[in-house]
C-alpha cells in the first residue's frame, strides 16, 4: 500500500547501476549485479549515483524518522531529536538537488502554519511540479530500453503523485470536498492503477458530500486496479464511507452490516474503532502498511476522523464517532477490554 521510501531508493539505485553495465561483458554484468543488495546496504558511496539520487536517499531517510519513529517517541526530548534530524536531512536533500519536490513539500509541511496555508501552497506549486517529472518522464520514454524506461518513467512521475495525493488529503481535511475529488480525478488520469491511494481520499469526500453514486462509481473503479487488494472485498475507506452514508440517512441496519463487514475484514478492528486514535498524517505520503491488516485500519480510523467528529460533542466525538465506539464495544467486548487493559485504562 502507498509508497515506500526505502524500497522507491533501492530501485533508483538498482537502476543506475544496471545502466552502469551496458557495454560489459554479461557474465561480469551478472557478477556484479549479485553484489549489488550488500553494497546498497553497506557501502552505498561506492554506487554509481547523481546528486539526486543522493537527495533522494536522505528523503527516505527523513520519512523514516517523521513518519515511522516520531509518532511512538517516549518522551518530548526524544520527540524534538527526531524532528530535528528529519529537518536537517530534508535540509541537506535540497542543497543537494533544489528540485527534490518531495523534500521541499516535507519541509514546507511542518514550516507552513495550518491545513489551509499548506494546501495553498501545494496549490500553487502543482503546475510547476507536474511540468518537472511529465519533462523527467518523457525524457525516460524516449530513452526506449524497454522495462529500464518504463520503471523510470514510473520513477519520475511519484512525486508528482504525492504532492497531489497529500493536496488531496489536506483538501479533505479543509472542508474542500469537491476540490478533492478533482485532485483526485487528476491523480487517476497521472497514474490509473492508483499507486498513491488518492481513492481513499476520494471515498471520504464522497461520504462528505454524501454521494452515494459517486460513491458506487468509485467502487467500481476500484475493482479494476492493478493492485492485488482488488480481489479481497471492500477496503476501510470504502466501508466506513459506506456506514456513514447509511448512518446520515438513519439506515441503521445498513450503518450495522458495514460495521460487521469491518470487523470481519481487520484483525482487532473493534478495539481500533472504539479508541478511533488520531495520527500525525505521513509527510513522504500515506503511510505504506499491508492491505487488511490492523495498521490499516488504523490509518483508516484517522483518516476517517472528518466523519467520527462531525458536529462533535465536549467528549470531541460526533454522532458517527460515538455510535461506532458503542457499536464496536457491543460487538466485541473482549477486544475492546484487552485494548484498554494492555493501556492500563480503568
Amino acid at each position: 500500500m502507498s509508497f515506500d521510501p526505502n524500497r522507491e531508493d533501492y530501485q533508483r539505485l538498482g537502476l543506475r547501476f544496471a545502466r552502469s553495465l551496458d557495454g560489459g561483458a554479461a557474465a561480469g554484468a551478472a557478477q556484479a549485479f549479485a553484489s549489488f543488495g550488500r553494497r546498497f546496504s553497506q557501502d552505498r558511496d561506492s554506487l554509481p549515483q547523481t546528486d539526486a539520487d543522493r537527495a533522494f536517499h536522505l528523503v527516505a531517510r527523513a520519512a523514516m524518522v517523521i513518519d515511522y519513529q516520531l509518532p511512538f517517541a517516549e518522551s518530548d526530548a526524544r520527540a524534538a531529536e527526531l524532528i530535528q534530524r528529519g529537518h536537517t536531512l530534508l535540509d541537506e536533500a535540497l542543497a543537494l538537488d533544489p528540485g527534490c519536490h518531495d523534500a521541499a513539500r516535507m519541509q514546507h509541511a511542518a514550516t507552513i502554519a495550518g491545513f489551509d496555508a499548506f494546501y495553498q501552497y501545494l496549490e500553487q506549486g502543482e503546475k510547476d511540479v507536474r511540468r518537472s517529472c511529465t519533462a523527467a518522464r518523457d525524457a525516460a520514454l524516449a530513452k526506449d530500453d524497454g522495462d529500464r524506461s518504463l520503471l523510470e518513467a514510473d520513477l519520475a512521475m511519484r512525486p508528482y503523485l504525492r504532492w497531489l495525493a497529500t493536496m488531496a488529503d489536506k483538501a479533505l481535511i479543509c472542508g474542500r470536498n469537491r476540490q478533492c475529488l478533482d485532485i483526485c480525478r487528476r491523480a487517476l488520469e497521472a497514474d490509473p492503477n492508483d499507486a498513491a491511494d488518492v481513492r481513499f481520499s476520494a471515498a471520504l469526500a464522497y461520504a462528505k458530500l454524501e454521494d452515494a453514486a459517486g460513491l458506487d462509481a468509485l467502487a467500481q473503479r476500484s475493482a479494476t486496479l492493478g493492485v492485488p487488494r482488488r480481489h479481497e472485498g471492500p477496503d476501510a475507506w470504502q466501508l466506513i464511507a459506506r456506514m456513514s452514508l447509511a448512518h446520515s440517512r438513519h439506515d441503521m441496519d445498513d450503518a450495522l452490516r458495514q460495521l460487521r463487514a469491518l470487523l470481519a475484514a481487520y484483525p482487532h478492528a473493534a478495539a481500533t474503532l472504539a479508541s478511533q486514535r488520531e495520527l500525525p498524517d505521513g509527510v513522504f505520503c500515506r503511510l505504506a502498511v499491508p492491505p487488511y491488516s490492523e495498521d490499516e485500519l488504523i490509518v483508516a480510523a484517522s483518516e476517517a476522523t472528518v466523519l467520527f467528529q462531525e458536529g462533535r460533542d465536549s467528549h470531541g466525538r460526533g454522532a458517527l464517532g460515538s455510535w461506532v465506539a458503542a457499536q464496536a464495544q457491543r460487538l466485541d467486548p473482549r477486544d475492546v477490554a484487552e485494548l484498554r487493559a494492555d493501556r492500563g485504562d480503568r
